[in-house]
């Protein structure tokens, strides 16, 4: 027969142990993902100082203007056009203004000669735009605005990689959209250079281009029902 039970230790063994005070939960830190990266050196700034492009800075009382050596017809546009796209994020003078400059008299003169190397430009694109710095960033929406409208079939041959240029998009516009605008060189607004900018890759991007952006930009409206 087994003993009698003892009732007090059933009723302790019963008992829910004391919780602990509960402890607060920090937050994740701050990713930083608006947050400007550094601006290296560029391929572009190595060339000029070599004296390697054929151009150069011409002053006069216009201002500062890019005199060619070479006629645009007979430059080879898959070497230079993506070495100038690489330029763009030149912090400096003169490097910032001979990108820049350069890139748009290649793009007002190459015609044909651009469709061709859309694939050789879609690395300093994202490079640019990753850069996260405003001015950077402003220069590269006017340049994409422009280089869309440059030739024919450049907008549908920038579809395909929309994947990899328009996240940034997506970051940008959604930050300016909550009201937390963003301002780049000249009190350019980032949020309504981007939205121009998409505007144009849906107008000149062909049947898919909405989609395409839709997919990577949700809040984006589409410009063709206006």
């Amino acid at each position: 027969m087994t003993g009698p039970v003892d009732m007090s230790r059933k009723k302790e063994a019963k008992k829910t142990p004391a919780m602990k005070p509960a402890m607060k939960v920090e937050g994740p830190p701050s990713a930083g993902v608006f947050q400007p990266r550094p601006l290296d050196p560029t391929n572009f700034r190595k060339m000029y100082d070599r004296g390697d492009f054929p151009m150069q800075m011409d002053y006069n009382s216009r201002g500062h203007q890019i005199f060619w050596k070479v006629e645009f017809e007979k430059l080879d546009y898959n070497y230079y056009l993506p070495l100038f796209f690489d330029g763009l994020t030149e912090p400096d003078h003169p490097y910032k203004f001979l990108a820049c400059q350069g890139v748009h008299e290649l793009l007002d003169n190459g015609g044909p000669k651009i469709l061709p190397v859309i694939p050789q430009l879609i690395i300093p694109i994202r490079k640019a735009l990753n850069t996260k710095n405003r001015q950077v960033m402003c220069v590269m929406l006017k340049v994409l605005k422009h280089l869309v409208v440059s030739g024919d079939n450049v907008g549908e041959a920038l579809v395909p990689y929309f994947s990899q240029i328009l996240p940034i998009f997506r970051l940008f516009k959604e930050k300016n959209n909550i009201g937390d605008d963003e301002y780049g060189e000249g009190g350019e607004n980032i949020g309504q250079l981007i939205g121009e900018t998409l505007e144009l890759f849906e107008r000149h991007g062909g049947r898919d281009a909405f989609l395409k952006i839709k997919y990577m930009v949700p809040t984006y409206q589409s410009c063709m029902t206006k």
